[in-house]
């Protein structure tokens, strides 16, 4: 007996026999959308089920999240992105020693695909290089080991735009979309004879990300270094005491604001004779972004750019939302942001800054400033530099005190203290950084030129994906 299911808004229909229904007998219409059956159908000519080319799969066990300071890497859901799919660690997690021999099967393996199984990124792959190693995946992420097949392909594989869409299928829960192990194996993976150009193309972008990594970190190390902050670390105290003029000078009266530690750092740099001014002192205009209103949040249209949509190294789709194209078009001209712009935020996680490298396409939103920079005073660059290290950073944890959300207010914004090197040193600093950034634009660049080979691969065939490859590498 067939079922039918359909869109009623398009009129389009797609007829499955009682017998074919698969996994756990779903019924539900949107697993049998036409668009599903006719990639799936499509790529098992191509193709074999997942099951056949990996050696194990597996959703971790879940642990306490008892994060230490050091110890064995985690890796959480949030170091993986699809647009992207480096594992990044950058939002460092580590549990202790013996924790992890309690969790053998979460230990990753050079070439293991991570695939997000929920949250606000679910569905995004990366491969795993052995960077950190060794390291031990959450139980957010499912962990596949390909056997028969490159990680490095596979993962690329899961970010096209067809197997964005074959994951999408499989999912189940309203509120908090799930993906399943058993849902996976079952996957149809297209053979397409260009898999080790892929590969080889993903470790390029790899090798290209670590530098930008090392560039980046050599940056921060020649500012602290300058600053004679290179092996500080700030002693945080359980006890102290502290003025009750100071409290209503400050108008604070919360233990946190007046951590010895916080004052620490910048007697640091009085010590060495280091200038500090106030922000305000290299602002020539200071606006805020737009808040919309969620109802006219959209699944599709132009990015709608949040606090975490905004990282140090740039912009991020994470849990991305969307704004009409009409809205867009009303807002663009104020709040879209333009090559050179010096963007830094101010709420949830205050203290971001990044200074735009290209036009991006979007909207920001009211938690993200827009400042602009007296460049004849101070290297926007290096600037940046300053408010995302340790500089910045503690004194803008003092500023947001033991709030859960954290708003930091642009009066306390413009007080941030910032150390004023030489410009020949400031100059120095931001070229690292700017190399750092080029490194990781390039890496981003070769990973979309993986994906782009595989879908063609998939619409047309293997020459033309290899011919796509070798027009891109003679660019």
């Amino acid at each position: 007996m067939p079922l039918i299911f359909g869109d009623v808004n398009m009129a389009v229909f797609s007829i499955i026999k009682l017998s074919e229904l698969e996994g756990a007998k779903r019924i539900d219409a949107d697993y049998y959308q036409p668009e599903f059956e006719l990639i799936k159908r499509s790529l098992k000519k191509t193709g074999e089920p997942l099951g056949n080319l990996i050696s194990y799969i597996k959703h971790p066990t879940e642990i306490k999240r008892i994060y230490e300071t050091k110890g064995v890497p985690y890796i959480l859901a949030e170091n993986i992105h699809g647009n992207f799919w480096i594992l990044q660690f950058t939002e460092k997690r580590y549990i202790a020693e013996e924790v992890a021999t309690q969790i053998p099967e979460n230990r990753l393996e050079v070439s293991d695909v991570l695939l997000t199984r929920t949250g606000a990124n679910f569905g995004d792959a990366c491969v795993y290089l052995e960077e950190p190693y060794p390291a031990y995946a959450s139980a957010h992420i499912i962990i596949i080991r390909p056997s028969k097949i490159p990680g490095e392909y596979l993962a690329t594989f899961f970010n096209t735009w067809y197997g964005k869409k074959l994951i999408k299928r499989g999912w189940y829960g309203s509120s908090q979309p799930e993906i399943s192990p058993t849902y996976l194996v079952t996957l149809p993976i297209p053979q397409l004879g260009i898999e080790n150009e892929i590969t080889s193309i993903v470790r390029n972008a790899h090798d290209l990300y670590r530098r930008s990594q090392f560039l980046y970190s050599q940056a921060e190390n020649l500012l602290l270094e300058e600053l004679g902050l290179k092996d500080f670390k700030p002693k945080y105290e359980k006890t102290y005491t502290a003025k009750l003029s100071d409290a209503f000078s400050a108008h604070r009266i919360d233990a946190e604001y007046f951590q010895p530690a916080y004052e620490e750092v910048v007697e640091k740099l009085r010590e060495k004779n280091i200038e500090l001014k106030p922000l305000r002192k290299f602002i020539l205009s200071i606006q805020k972004g737009i808040e919309p209103g969620s109802e006219n949040y959209q699944d599709e249209g132009k990015p709608f750019i949040r606090v975490s949509n905004l990282s140090i190294n740039g912009f991020t789709d994470r849990d991305q939302k969307y704004l009409s194209e009409e809205l867009y078009q009303q807002l663009r001209e104020t709040y879209e942001p333009k090559q050179g712009d010096f963007l830094l935020t101010k709420d949830a996680t205050p203290g971001i800054a990044y200074v735009v490298k290209e036009t991006i396409e979007g909207i920001i939103a009211s938690g993200i400033l827009k400042l602009q920079i007296n460049e004849s005073e101070i290297n926007k660059e290096y600037l940046a530099l300053c408010i995302n290290s340790l500089i910045g950073k503690m004194q803008i944890e003092r500023d947001g005190g033991g709030s859960v959300i954290i708003h930091w207010k642009p009066e306390q914004v413009k007080k941030l203290k910032i150390p004023l090197l030489p410009l020949s040193t400031q100059q120095k600093i931001a070229s690292l950084v700017q190399q750092s950034h080029e490194a990781r634009r390039k890496a981003k660049e070769l990973l979309e030129v993986a994906k782009k080979a595989v879908e063609t691969a998939i619409e047309r065939n293997e020459k033309e994906a290899l011919d796509y490859i070798s027009k891109t590498e003679e660019e």
